[in-house]
């Protein structure tokens, strides 16, 4: 019964706040990232007139580099937790027993879903220490981390940062199909219509920016040029976004394990994984590629050096390296706290707030960064609309969400049925966990000392001997 429910999850106070603070820090990020490449900085040489030579900051890999370094800041947040005992999701300190580094045990009373809720047999392999080797198994996320944020990174080039924010989420499409083929949660029929929804807007959204890139004014061969990078912008966002996919699935399966990573030390070790394959692996092949950096597809010493000459480009850093840390946080606690499909859904709803930030930009701010509006612009809010429409259908039966119970707008699909199974299984399912927790606090009263005072009764004593054989 519990695997039909895997995908169905009550969203509370805190997990509305992890939310919310998610779209926050990730349509800041967002914009920064999309800013950065469009700073002009000097490398500190100068041209054959004497004057400092001016470049266009366009570093994807130092981006993506930089995102793997405040990362790394989870460690630290991780210790911390550890040292002071802090309470914090994933960390449980209260519990008799429990050592440093022991991960969270759901009960009743935490913003777990049932579904997860470990069993008896479970929570002695759950109250041990994180173990060696699963610091270097998070270097697996890390890899998935690095190669979908470089992708991405080098498809934002050729794209508006909210068409980029709504191309990345078609992961939602590949999180679906891993959830029900690799981890083997069952999805419901109306999750089906949702995912087909978000993959009409995937369709919508690209060819917006295809007709956006070469309606404008020009010479024919010109609006072929951009049509093409618009394509191939268009084609490193989806992959981008399947591999993001990989990683969300990964996380929640790392973070479910019999002895799973807390979050904090699963983003620190991410970070720590993805800075080292960064300086070993990505900057030595960013190198030695060719491209149109001084001769290499991105020059790290030419990006040092415009670094370390331009203050636009230190404070636009700064501020990015603390959006792309607390974005990471509190999705990843959007994961922990519901699951990857909600992580999926957490990226679609970012490109209402980077979309009305860049207009804002734009008219408010500096027209020299942002988006403008364009002939196209309408089609684009469409895509937008029809995501939410999906990502609504999908979130059922929640509060919020769209029921297909035979409406207009239902297009004559109606799952009723369906939603009046899945509150019949979930109203079970909570009556069993609230009977778990009962039978669970009964069996600790059985084990303390009060048997042998002389203020409990023989008959109580007897009761919980009694409950006690039954455990």
């Amino acid at each position: 019964m519990s695997s039909n429910l895997a995908n169905v999850h009550n969203c509370g106070l805190t997990e509305v706040i992890l939310f919310l603070l998610a779209i926050i820090f990730g349509t800041g990020c967002s914009i920064c990232s999309k800013t950065m490449m469009g700073l002009h900085g000097t490398n500190g040489t100068l041209d054959e007139y004497g004057m400092p030579t001016v470049e266009l900051f366009q570093k994807p890999l130092f981006q993506t580099f930089g995102m793997f370094v405040g990362m790394m800041f989870g460690l630290v947040m991780h210790w911390f937790v550890l040292a002071f005992k802090i309470s914090f999701p994933g960390y449980d300190f209260d519990q008799d027993g429990v050592d440093e580094g022991d991960v969270e045990i759901p009960t009743e009373t935490t913003s777990l879903t049932t579904s997860k809720m470990k069993t008896e047999s479970n929570v002695d392999t759950a109250s041990k220490e994180i173990p060696l080797w699963m610091y270097f198994f998070l270097a697996i996320p890390a890899i998935f981390d690095l190669a979908a944020t470089a992708l991405c990174m080098m498809g934002l080039q050729y794209l508006d940062v909210s068409i980029y924010q709504m191309l990345r989420g078609s992961g939602i499409i590949f999180v679906a199909l891993m959830k029900q083929h690799v981890l083997k949660d069952h999805l419901h029929q109306y999750h089906w219509v949702g995912v087909f929804w978000n993959v009409v807007s995937v369709v919508i959204v690209g060819g917006t920016a295809m007709l956006a890139s070469g309606g404008g004014d020009g010479d024919e061969g010109s609006n072929n040029s951009n049509a093409s990078e618009t394509f191939w912008g268009v084609c490193l966002l989806m992959t981008g976004a399947f591999v993001q996919a990989v990683q969300f699935v990964f996380e929640e399966h790392v973070m479910t394990m019999d002895i799973p990573a807390p979050p904090l030390l699963l983003i620190g070790m991410e970070g720590l994984w993805g800075t080292i394959l960064s300086l070993c692996v990505m900057y030595p092949l960013g190198y030695y590629f060719p491209g149109s950096d001084h001769g290499s597809y991105e020059d790290p010493f030419n990006t040092w050096e415009m670094f370390t000459h331009s203050r636009n480009i230190q404070i636009a850093f700064f501020i990015y390296f603390f959006a792309i840390f607390f974005y990471n946080l509190f999705a990843v606690l959007v994961t922990f706290q519901l699951s990857s499909v909600w992580h999926a859904i957490l990226d679609n709803f970012r490109p209402i707030t980077v979309w009305g930030t860049d207009l804002f930009i734009y008219y408010c701010i500096n027209p020299l960064f942002g988006e403008a509006w364009t002939q196209w612009s309408y089609l684009q809010i469409f895509g937008m609309g029809v995501l939410l429409y999906g990502t609504a259908i999908y979130n059922a039966p929640n509060g919020g969400s769209l029921l297909l119970e035979g409406q207009w707008w239902a297009f004559g699909i109606n799952l009723s049925s369906e939603y009046e199974e899945v509150k019949r299984e979930q109203e079970e399912l909570d009556i069993d966990a609230k009977w778990e927790a009962k039978r669970q606090e009964f069996k600790v009263r059985t084990h303390s000392s009060f048997i042998e005072s002389p203020r409990i009764s023989i008959h109580t004593q007897a009761l919980r001997g009694i409950g006690a054989q039954h455990n």
